[in-house]
């Protein structure tokens, strides 16, 4: 009854905001402001208080952790763990309930639920952990919104957002909540996440009085999800957190995130063991029913074999993995957002990268202003500085370098001379943005800055030695090579032009862009950074080859790569991928490693054919330019100055846009993953080696190999030494190497690795039968008495429960590196630690009374002799194979 309650709450609720956006649609700015008690020189705190009280935070709940109920269930129910508690349920039954009165025994269910208890509480705290860990670290990263406060416009976090405040929007921004836009000045925004249309859509200021109910058509509202791909203007906040659109349909919707190769790489790995148990259980149940003739003895072994075939610490082991992973990545100022995208990010062997900031220093410095004979002229930064001045749209760092020189030179009082008329604001697609002003005498112009070619493409003449003339072809020729020499000098130009024009009052659009005035060029130097070489040669060196994709001037890109050390003998432009298929695209994209003057769509359609020849690829952007490709990318990788949508896009923040820095989040990207394929690998051949050996003996033994309690407590005691191995070391050699999930290794190594622990469970039963028991008890078994008997028996079950933990245990070591172990390679000092515990506990359990009660006894001196023996045979064995293996597969991890 409570559901529908607020069912019907939610829908009453949803349909009063969707009133109160067509309500403010379809009133004047002034209306709106009005009701809303504001104006546009913002709230003051008070206002803000009382408006936040009324309508809310600008939160979506949906974003929240799970509750402390769901994440104990996510915990405790696992496919591993519900195996195990169906174990457990048929042991009580069994032992307890069916048992005859003073026979019941409960230590095996007991040990079963420690077991689901140890892994269940040790993942609910991981998780615990890292969600803890991970809230902090994205604290590191927040996107912010332009809102007038105040009188002032200042950037606050997106959750400080009310209802009524005044927000500023400019290219590259997200959408901070649903909005009525007051004022607009060429406003695309892509409402493609909400509405799937693929084009931006023009956003306006004026009233909207027709258009239906249907919000999302009306062209003067904006919504929360959606981005400002160009453009600027003034909006007012109708409706924030779960009243938004978005917010609604997260409630109708629970969205699923895609499970990444990795996630579905470990599903398959578990279900690939959970079935191999399924199959093989029941042959070792009928196997020692008949050999036996005891049908109940032998259903408890194979339950017993059940429990120990099912590695129920694999998810702990894959969770603590991925957050320590995180943790470390975040010392070394990389953010992980989504932790699987660890192993993406370790497998990466192709990273795009723009240029701009990653391989520069990102301080553009204005060098020259020039007229078009590349002569120095006061007159070309005079119409830049006015430029870049009155732009209110996407300011970039070009125009705070023309702005510092302006100041440097005492021209910054040039702006009290002038008033702004209007502004075309920068996109890019035509890569230029104008203002309009005009002076004191009301003499109004045009001034245009923008790439050279599309400068030229708006300009119908040139000042030409003090003239202005047609733009012919030959003096587009000498303009072109003035600029080209300014460019192979590693500097980026872009022109200058202006026309003189009526101030009618009216809005000025790119169609006032044409019959332009070329009046000259600015020229700015970006160096590259001091540590972008070596970042690059470290990157190549682990495997990671790095590709520049760029939307700016091939000869400037050309320059500073060559500059890094990055190949640029053949560059591929913008104009060339457009006239390519996809297939000639794939080919181009693995020869070539610089790509200029490029869109944002050529720039994700490259990443595609990079990804469709099989590299696993990352991208690197801060733009709303590279918004796109991040999301075609493996792993999108942004900084945290980067436009909101980019931060948004990415599943890496960098704190520092160096490429120094990203090396280091691969290598732990990779160690991450090392330590989790290592104990995939592990468990999953001791498993399939442990297979081997029951039904090896339970095919000759008169008696089974080793009680259900004692397989338990084997189990257990193996586990509890493997908790270590998210902290363990990794070989140098391994983390120079892109790693790409393959499920195919695991299963070779299974069959390669596994029956070789088998080989020596084999040669111990026969040992111990023929020899050490005989030896210590006067003769063979079937010549024994029955106390002789039960004695043989506790002796057997203790050599082969000591040696079965020593070669399980010890083959972590071998298993953990190529190389040779504790010589070449060592393991961390935590694992280290809990393996040589797990073998003492082990050893010594036969001696007390724990281990009499667990139907074990004392070994004599010269089982440590067979013990010596077997285990060097064992690591001789198992080095070998290893080799064996290398040679044929190409690794082993």
């Amino acid at each position: 009854m409570n559901k529908k309650v607020n069912v019907a709450l939610q829908t009453c609720r949803a349909q009063e905001v969707k009133e109160r956006l067509l309500l403010a649609s379809g009133k004047s700015q002034d209306s709106v402001l009005k009701r809303y008690s504001n104006t546009y020189g913002g709230y003051a705190q008070e206002a803000v208080r009382d408006m936040r009280g009324r309508f809310g935070e600008n939160r979506i709940t949906y974003g929240g952790g799970d509750s402390l109920l769901k994440r104990l269930v996510k915990a405790f129910l696992n496919p591993f763990t519900i195996v195990l508690l169906v174990l457990a349920v048929i042991s009580f039954v069994t032992d307890v309930v069916l048992a005859e009165p003073g026979e019941q025994d409960a230590l095996a269910v007991i040990i079963v639920l420690a077991m689901v208890a140890v892994s269940g509480t040790l993942q609910f705290v991981q998780e615990t952990r890292s969600g803890r860990a991970a809230e902090r670290l994205s604290e590191l990263v927040e996107t912010t919104a332009a809102v007038v406060r105040g009188g002032m416009e200042q950037e606050i976090p997106l959750d400080e957002i009310v209802v009524g405040d005044i927000v500023r929007l400019a290219a590259g921004d997200m959408i901070p909540a649903d909005l009525r836009v007051l004022q607009a000045k060429d406003l695309f925004v892509s409402q493609s996440s909400l509405t799937g249309e693929s084009e931006p859509v023009e956003k306006f200021g004026r009233t909207v009085r027709s258009g239906g109910p249907d919000v999302l058509g009306r062209d003067n509202l904006a919504f929360m999800g959606s981005n400002v791909v160009s453009g600027s203007a003034a909006a007012i906040v109708i409706a924030v957190g779960d009243d938004t659109v978005l917010g609604s349909l997260a409630r109708q919707v629970t969205a699923r995130k895609p499970k990444t190769s990795f996630e579905k790489g470990v599903n398959s790995v578990s279900w690939v063991l959970i079935r191999f148990m399924l199959v093989m259980v029941p042959i070792v149940l009928f196997l020692n029913g008949f050999t036996k003739g005891d049908w109940m003895q032998a259903f408890l072994f194979a339950i017993s074999v059940a429990v120990g075939l099912t590695p129920e610490m694999l998810p702990m082991i894959v969770s603590a993995n991925l957050a320590r992973g995180a943790v470390a990545m975040s010392k070394e100022k990389v953010i992980v957002k989504q932790l699987g995208a660890i192993q993406n990010f370790g497998a990466m062997d192709v990273l795009c990268t723009d240029k701009t900031g990653t391989l520069t220093q990102d301080k553009v410095v204005l060098e020259y202003s020039l007229d078009i004979h590349g002569k120095k002229d006061a007159r070309v930064l005079r119409h830049a500085f006015l430029n870049s001045y009155h732009q209110t749209g996407l300011r970039n760092l070009m125009d705070v370098a023309v702005m510092n020189h302006a100041q440097d030179v005492g021209m910054a009082e040039l702006a009290e001379d002038y008033r702004k008329v209007d502004e075309v604001p920068f996109d890019f697609n035509r890569r230029r943005m104008s203002v309009v002003v005009a002076d004191k005498k009301g003499k109004t112009q045009i001034i245009t800055k923008g790439a050279i070619e599309e400068m030229l493409a708006v300009s119908a003449y040139a000042e030409y030695k003090g003239e202005v003339i047609p733009l012919t072809e030959e003096v587009r020729r000498e303009i072109l090579e003035t600029v080209a020499g300014y460019n192979a000098d590693g500097m980026r130009v872009l022109g200058i032009a202006h026309r003189l024009s009526e101030d009618t009052g009216g809005a000025f659009s790119v169609d006032d862009e044409t019959d332009m005035v070329l009046i000259g060029y600015l020229a700015f130097l970006d160096p590259p950074k001091e540590s972008t070489a070596r970042a690059l040669e470290m990157l190549r060196d682990y495997g990671v080859d790095v590709k520049v994709l760029t939307g700016d001037n091939d000869a400037v890109t050309r320059y500073i790569c060559r500059q890094v050390g990055i190949p640029a003998k053949h560059v591929l432009l913008g104009a060339d991928v457009e006239e390519m298929d996809d297939a000639a695209l794939e080919a181009a994209a693995e020869r070539t490693h610089v790509f200029a003057k490029l869109s944002p769509q050529q720039k994700a359609r490259i990443v595609r054919a990079l990804r469709a020849s099989g590299h696993a690829v990352g991208f690197l952007g801060d733009g709303i330019n590279d918004a796109v490709a991040m999301k075609e990318a493996d792993v999108g990788i942004s900084v945290d100055t980067a436009v909101d949508v980019a931060k948004e896009s990415a599943d890496i923040i960098l704190l520092e846009k160096d490429l120094t820095v990203l090396g280091q989040g691969v290598i732990e990207g990779r160690k991450t993953y090392a330590n989790i394929i290592k104990y995939i690998k592990m468990t999953a051949s001791s498993n399939f080696g442990n297979m081997f050996s029951v039904l090896a003996a339970s095919a000759f033994l008169p008696f089974l190999p080793m009680m259900p309690v004692q397989i338990l407590l084997l189990n257990l005691i193996y586990d509890v030494s493997c908790l270590a191995v998210p902290w363990d070391n990794v070989d140098e050699d391994y983390l120079r190497v892109p790693r790409a999930w393959d499920a195919s290794s695991i299963s070779k190594f299974m069959v390669w690795i596994g029956p070789t622990s088998s080989v020596f469970d084999i040669t111990t039963y026969l040992a111990m039968y023929f020899l050490l028991c005989p030896m210590v008890f006067g003769g063979a078994y079937h010549t024994l008495g029955e106390t002789a008997q039960e004695g043989f028996v506790a002796l057997f079950h203790a050599g082969w429960f000591v040696e079965s933990l020593w070669t399980q245990t010890l083959v972590i070591h071998m298993i953990r590196t190529p190389h040779t172990p504790f010589i070449r390679s060592r393991a961390s000092w935590q694992l280290s630690l809990l393996t040589s515990i797990g073998i003492a506990v082990g050893t010594v359990i036969p001696y007390t009374i724990v281990g009499r009660e667990l139907g074990m006894m004392a070994m004599p001196g010269s089982f440590f002799l067979l013990l010596f023996v077997t285990v060097i045979a064992y690591m001789a064995l198992v080095t070998a194979l290893k080799k064996m293996f290398i040679r044929k597969y190409g690794e082993l991890l």
